[in-house]
Order: structure tokens, then sequence, then C-alpha cells
């Protein structure tokens, strides 16, 4: 299967527009000028875009794949209404599926496992709900542990704890070579 048949594959989460929209990408470049990532770090939009198009799996080994932030600029300023953010989304999804996925990503999908919260609660937090007249414990995956029991069943049913390699028996990443 091609890279782009792979990304439409993704079509149902993101709709067919999108996916679509990739083929209006001409490359003039808005994206990467707009990108607030790209000023700080070596992520360059447009040279993803381009390997998506010209079918080159070698992006989904990228690092840089996982350093979009989703803020949606880049998709806002296109001249074309490329969606490029939910693109980069249906890309990193594949990625994923391949076993290319960040450390940093597989830790906060482990957090949202454990604990129900991409950020799990600590007691900086806590002290500060307290002092602003809240429970130190939000009514959340926290409170409601059987709401928490519930993602645990649905991250188990969907092969997503396999996906990021969790652990259930230490409560941990596996320990994986990184792509």
């Amino acid at each position: 299967m091609s890279l782009v048949e792979d990304i439409e594959e993704c079509g149902w989460v993101f709709g067919k527009d999108t996916i679509d929209s990739l083929y209006a990408c001409m490359q003039c470049g808005k994206c990467t000028g707009s990108c607030p990532s790209g000023r700080i770090t070596g992520y360059r939009t447009r040279r993803l875009m381009n390997k998506v198009q010209s079918g080159d799996r070698s992006i989904l080994e990228d690092p840089d794949i996982w350093l979009c932030t989703t803020c949606y600029t880049c998709y806002e300023r296109c001249p074309r209404e490329v969606k490029t953010t939910d693109v980069i989304r249906a890309l990193r999804n594949v990625a994923a599926k391949e076993g290319h996925m960040s450390k940093a990503h597989r830790a906060t999908a482990m957090y949202v496992i454990k604990t129900g919260h991409a950020v799990p609660i600590n007691d900086a937090t806590k002290k500060l709900r307290k002092k602003l007249g809240l429970s130190e414990i939000p009514p959340t995956t926290h409170k409601y542990p059987e709401a928490l029991k519930a993602i645990q069943d649905i991250s188990k049913k969907m092969k997503f704890d396999k996906l990021v390699g969790f652990d259930w028996n230490t409560m941990n990443l596996e320990d994986r070579e990184e792509k």
C-alpha cells in the first residue's frame, strides 16, 4: 500500500476532504513560514507535505513529524485551504501503527492509560486547586476510579496499550529501541 493510501485510510477519522486537500498543496511555503515550531526547530512543514505527496515513506521515521504542535496556523494561512495539521495527524497515525512514535508521545499515552490524564495531578496542582477554593481532587478519573477503569478497558480493547508499548505489570512503558 502506498503512503498516500495509508493516509487515506485515516480519512474516516479526519474526513475525506482532509485527505483530498493534500492534493491542493502547491508547495508555496506559507505553512513553513507560519509555523511556530519551525521557528525554534528544524521542522519544515512544506518539506513534510512534499514527502507525503511524493509517497516518500521515510517521512514515517522522521522525528520531525512529532514536532507539530497542532496549532493550525499552517491551515489558517494556507491559500489553498490544505488541512495540513490534519494530514500531519493522519501521518502520525500511520507512523505510530508502524512503530514510529516519539518517546514523549508514548509517555503521554502512558499517563492517560495509568491515570486518565495526559498530565497527571501533582501536589502543586492540588495546592493551587485548594487555594482557588476547589477540591484538591478534580471530578475526573482521580475521583472516580471506575472512569479510569473504563479508559483502561477501552485502551485494551482498541489495542492502544500495545501500540504505545504499555506494560501492565510494571504500569510503565516497555523498553523499545527508539526508531
